[in-house]
């Protein structure tokens, strides 16, 4: 890829295809979520690399409650050892762990483990790594409204709405992928993405590598980003 390019300083990411590409080996889905869990890590780890200043990846949203208790259960499990096992190298690297959603929802344990990533890594500035758990955008938006109300707050603004949402503290995402071919946002920050560029793969996400990522990356600086205007 050129040296040149232009890089989108926040990247967003729906995870599609674990299950798909399980299932086209013959795998239980289980196995798929783990080998996609084993793909975020080398992507965080690219991203770094690349001086991207934000990734944000949708791990697992409300509506993922419906799946089969089994599978449920295994992606707490992975969720659980992601950050527990990851959490001091992304420290070491400056990576900073930041969730979003509503992860009342999960388990006292999956709750901890979440938490105690957030704090460890608190302090680091390379890159801010956002995990969407138990995330809505639809959700997010009625928490949003609830807030302004109970802060009985009367001049309201898109700026106003922006600030009681989860990504508070982050700019708008410059680029959306999915991949597995799917195109749509499933309930994701609907509101951030008003003028995301979006970039739609074919390859699921186990086989979303460097390279995948890079092919992204030069279709986003192709991209001219008029925000409205002509």
């Amino acid at each position: 890829m050129e040296n040149n390019i232009i890089l989108p300083r926040h990247v967003a990411v729906i995870m599609d295809g674990n299950g798909r590409w399980a299932k086209k080996r013959g795998l239980p889905r289980t196995f798929g979520h783990k080998v996609g869990t084993e793909n975020v890590r080398k992507i965080v780890k690219y991203c770094s690399k690349k001086g991207i200043q934000y990734l944000t990846v949708y791990a697992f949203s409300t509506e993922n409650f419906k799946r089969p208790e089994e599978e449920v259960g295994t992606l707490m499990k992975l969720l659980v050892e992601y950050f527990n096992k990851e959490t001091e190298e992304l420290r070491q690297n400056g990576v900073r762990l930041n969730v979003i959603g509503d992860i009342s929802a999960f388990s006292p344990i999956v709750q901890k483990a979440i938490n105690d990533g957030i704090k460890k890594t608190k302090d680091c500035k390379d890159l801010v790594f956002t995990i969407a758990l138990a995330y809505g955008a639809r959700a997010e938006l009625v928490r949003a409204v609830k807030m302004i109300c109970n802060d009985n707050v009367k001049d309201i603004t898109e700026e106003t709405i922006s600030k009681y949402l989860y990504t508070f503290d982050m700019p708008d995402p410059d680029l959306i992928i999915r991949t597995s071919g799917e195109q749509r946002l499933s309930n994701y920050l609907l509101y951030q993405a008003a003028y995301s560029e979006f970039y739609f793969t074919d390859c699921l996400w186990p086989d979303f590598d460097e390279r995948e990522f890079d092919k992204a990356l030069e279709e986003y600086s192709k991209r001219n980003r008029r925000f409205g205007g002509v």
